[in-house]
């Protein structure tokens, strides 16, 4: 009896950012994400992305693949200005109105903040985690972060289960398609596939928890781990040049009189 293995190709892990632990990227992106939460404008969103931007060599990572990971947030990034266009704190000119939702400048300077800065905090996950080991960030997590060790397994399992989604939907687009029903209807072959890929995620999350289980992953006591996770000095000179990022877009805000506090 064979077993036909499917074997992918290797990345290549040539790129600067490869060679920074992945408890510094989670540090990495606290850091470019929690200074955009206590300001609101337009500046200081802008010059977050454009200066993640340019760290795009240093990733490995090519720009159509960021633009397909950001689409998501694209698409809800003017949902969520669109909210703060209406109900925003009026202020300035008013445009329109209607009950409870005006239209003024006031609002529609916070909404084009608010859209930049949904997206100001999505590039650098998109950044940071577009080519992080699993099994690196598991050892970072127990190793440096001295996560628990069960939590860390159950990180690991789901990062390595993730691209079977990909491949479930893929079949299930082919097999539709052949039995001549997948080109009609998109809406509801979306949300039909949604529901079956949910099914399949819970029936393999089942089986792997009971693979795990029988093979002592929850065992009590110290667990060892086969690969070892260090800090280094690029992970150092990544910090600083996160802190230099937010610096920089933060102190322009500043300079050009536009930052002001969230609850201001």
């Amino acid at each position: 009896m064979s077993v036909l293995q499917r074997t992918e190709p290797a990345v290549t892990r040539t790129a600067w950012l490869d060679g920074v632990n992945p408890a510094t990227r989670l540090l990495l992106a606290v850091l470019l994400s929690l200074p955009l939460f206590a300001s609101i404008d337009v500046v200081s969103g802008i010059l977050a992305v454009v200066l993640q931007l340019l760290c795009l060599p240093l990733t490995g990572l090519r720009l159509s693949t960021v633009l397909r990971r950001l689409l998501p947030v694209l698409l809800v990034a003017p949902i969520a200005g669109m909210s703060v266009l209406l109900y925003g704190k009026p202020g300035g000119e008013v445009y329109w109105t209607f009950g409870l939702a005006t239209i003024s400048d006031a609002s529609i300077a916070t909404a084009v903040a608010v859209g930049i800065r949904v997206l100001a905090l999505a590039v650098p996950t998109v950044l940071l985690f577009g080519r992080v080991d699993p099994n690196e960030l598991a050892a970072a997590l127990a190793q440096i972060v001295r996560l628990p060790t069960n939590f860390v397994l159950g990180v690991l399992a789901g990062t390595r289960t993730l691209g079977l989604f990909v491949d479930d939907w893929r079949s299930m687009t082919l097999a539709r398609r052949a039995r001549g029903v997948g080109d009609r209807g998109a809406l509801r072959r979306f949300f039909s596939m949604a529901f079956v890929l949910l099914v399949f995620a819970v029936r393999r999350g089942t089986k792997l928890s009971m693979a795990m289980e029988a093979r002592g992953f929850g065992a009590p006591g110290e667990r060892t781990w086969l690969r070892r996770s260090r800090l280094t000095s690029r992970d150092a000179v990544a910090v600083v040049g996160a802190l230099a990022i937010v610096a920089v877009a933060l102190g322009t805000a500043v300079a050009v009189g536009l930052f002001r506090f969230v609850w201001s």
